[in-house]
């Protein structure tokens, strides 16, 4: 299976092409500034490289967050786009989700501005716990090795891991499930409504 993954909601923007899990090429930028102007020639440069044609390609994946809310919007809406024009699936998961691994009991953390924090729980690969707004207090009563979000991207492809995920997905038959590409942001802001609403009910 030829997957194009990419990831645009982390200050590093990332795209690779993986083919039944082995990485063909990948590309990491500079992501916090101009991602519309950077993922498709990232892209398309890619592809040359790979010497693979876009109707050659199985899968399209992207994150959805947390993380920037424009460049989360704009690789959402290019994959989206891509994928609809070849007439191809999309799946899109937690930038969380991309990347934790397939086992152990681990900690997703990234910094979410105002001294809060965006934290996720994965067992063995399966989320336990949805990408959410918290505290440092809260992350301290959460049992799991931490991943620390800003040292993953030092070190990994993060469009690559979402690709591999987004393959492992599609082949157990789960890819509908996947196929919603809302931000996380959105599912944030709904839950804190219900939230305020049960809470002033």
């Amino acid at each position: 299976m030829l997957v194009l993954a990419a990831d645009t909601s982390l200050p590093l923007l990332s795209v690779a092409l993986v083919r039944d899990d082995l990485l063909i090429g990948g590309v990491v930028l500079e992501g916090k500034f101009s991602r519309n102007e950077k993922l498709l020639p990232a892209i398309d440069w890619l592809l040359k490289e790979a010497n693979a044609d876009r109707h050659a390609i199985d899968l399209f994946a992207s994150t959805r967050g947390p993380g920037s809310f424009t460049g989360v919007r704009i690789g959402l809406a290019t994959m989206q786009g891509l994928a609809l024009a070849l007439g191809k699936p999309l799946c899109a998961m937690s930038t969380h989700e991309a990347i934790a691994p397939d086992a152990r009991r681990v900690v997703i953390v990234d910094d979410a501005g105002r001294g809060e924090l965006y934290l996720s729980l994965f067992d063995d690969g399966r989320e336990v716990v949805a990408p959410r707004l918290a505290t440092h207090a809260a992350l301290d009563a959460i049992d799991g090795e931490r991943i620390v979000v800003g040292e993953f991207i030092q070190r990994h492809n993060v469009a690559a891991s979402c690709a591999r995920r987004a393959a492992a997905i599609e082949l157990r038959g789960d890819g509908d499930r996947y196929r919603d590409i809302t931000p996380i942001y959105v599912r944030l802001a709904e839950a804190e409504v219900k939230l305020q609403q049960k809470s002033g009910a």
